[in-house]
């Protein structure tokens, strides 16, 4: 059984795994070199070969416990053909949202779509370097999602005055997304996805009143669903609060919390496997900093079954010379 399994099955606190939230990207010089003589992501995430080549580049360096696949939370929209582009210095913009044209879709054309995802996770799965660790697929959580479809472009300034206005297309889109993750997520798996992980990236948008219809009941729906399929799934609610009740509802395998979380606190309140955590601004600091808040958290969590892993992305600012003492760090501790 792999380390992160141990965790996951709560078989054995003493070991701590350790993978990081966009290990493959661009703080390495080889995945910019890539991405320079590829500018339109989307096709690049749809190059399979290459999205494996940049999948394994972290593994190449560092002893890290898993891969996550190169790809985005956008595929989804993308496969529902809602036009989907990266714009450099302003990130993803999306297209209308065509409701008519997207019910008049068949699995087997976002499938088709997606093929190459689904071949990138295969060729993950047979690597040698992945021998001995997990390939983990992603999907976006239906929230975030959402946020995206109808606001068209990152919400960081906040969703646009008239979000919640439509009902009707929310309700709609909503039980779309949540039937075309379904056949995401059971096409990574049957690729050779050993976990899932769920990003809530905008979680934090809402006010605790709409928990249950945007968070709790969308989310519990993919969850079980992945667990149908044997596969643990670990949820990222980024920027709740209350972990304790989220834990309790939706049961995820296991729970990533994000930055701005009191590990202590969570220690107190949940009882599941816990991930991340720890700022991804110490890694551009120095290395006392960083040992300091690494050992931070595999002190509180050392009784608890916890992966290592960042409470976001890692920067792409990062120099790969911390990440590598970061991960020899956690894995002699």
């Amino acid at each position: 059984m792999t380390p992160i399994y141990e965790v996951l099955k709560n078989n054995n606190t003493t070991i701590k795994p350790i993978w990081i939230m966009r290990q493959a990207g661009r703080y390495l010089p080889e995945f910019r070199e890539i991405r320079a003589k590829n500018p339109d992501f989307i096709k690049l995430c749809l190059n399979e070969n290459l999205s494996a080549e940049i999948t394994l580049q972290p593994l190449k360096r560092f002893d890290l416990d898993a891969a996550i696949i190169f790809s985005d939370i956008l595929m989804l929209p993308y496969g529902l053909n809602q036009k989907v582009e990266f714009k450099k210095g302003i990130g993803p913009i999306l297209g209308d949202l065509n409701l008519d044209n997207i019910l008049k879709l068949d699995e087997i054309d976002f499938v088709k779509k997606l093929t190459p995802v689904y071949k990138l996770v295969n060729l993950i799965k047979d690597n040698n370097l992945t021998k001995n660790k997990n390939t983990i697929g992603f999907v976006g959580a239906p929230w975030t999602l959402l946020v995206y479809m109808i606001n068209k472009k990152s919400p960081k300034l906040g969703l646009k005055s008239d979000f919640f206005k439509d009902e009707k297309l929310i309700n709609k889109t909503l039980k779309i997304i949540e039937k075309f993750l379904k056949v995401h997520i059971k096409n990574q798996v049957d690729s050779g996805a050993q976990i899932i992980q769920i990003f809530d990236s905008w979680a934090g948008l809402l006010s605790e009143k709409d928990f249950t219809n945007y968070i709790y009941e969308p989310t519990i729906n993919i969850v079980e669903y992945t667990k149908s399929l044997n596969v643990p799934v670990i949820c990222f609610p980024k920027g709740i609060k209350k972990f304790k009740d989220f834990c309790e509802i939706v049961k995820p395998s296991a729970i990533c919390i994000d930055y701005e979380v009191d590990p202590k606190e969570i220690l107190k309140d949940i009882q599941i496997p816990v991930q991340g955590g720890m700022d991804p601004k110490v890694l551009l600091t120095d290395q006392e900093n960083l040992k300091k808040e690494v050992k931070k958290y595999l002190n509180i969590f050392k009784d608890h079954p916890y992966i290592f892993n960042l409470g976001h992305g890692i920067l792409p600012e990062t120099n790969p010379k911390m990440m590598d003492y970061l991960v020899k760090m956690v894995k002699d501790h």
